[in-house]
């Protein structure tokens, strides 16, 4: 988890293999505890990363969708700037949930 205690996938993924890492010591050396404290941090970093991803998707869905609205209402009203602002957010939104897109 990042310092203001929401998931971050780089975090996870420390955790994942760092997990990974214990383990397989563990497994050379015959340490049950090895293993499993390893399996368990294997497994919190998987999930630390997959809730990262889930939260960077709707974070995406939600700036396309507001970016949507802009461009719209910018198109109505003859208000270029919005209309460019809001495909702007909305193509920034789109990148972000392909970004993430395997939850």
């Amino acid at each position: 988890m990042s310092s203001n205690g929401s998931p971050n996938k780089t975090s996870g993924q420390l955790h994942s293999v760092k997990g990974t890492v214990v383990e397989t010591i563990g497994n050379m050396t015959g340490s049950e505890s090895w293993q499993t404290s390893g399996k368990q941090e294997h497994a919190e970093g998987e999930a630390e990363t997959k809730a990262a991803q889930a939260k960077g998707y709707a974070e995406g869905t939600m700036d396309r969708l507001g970016g949507y609205k802009d461009s719209v209402v910018g198109a109505i009203t003859g208000d270029k700037t919005q209309q460019t602002a809001g495909n702007v957010q909305k193509e920034k939104g789109s990148a972000k949930q392909e970004i993430n897109k395997n939850v």
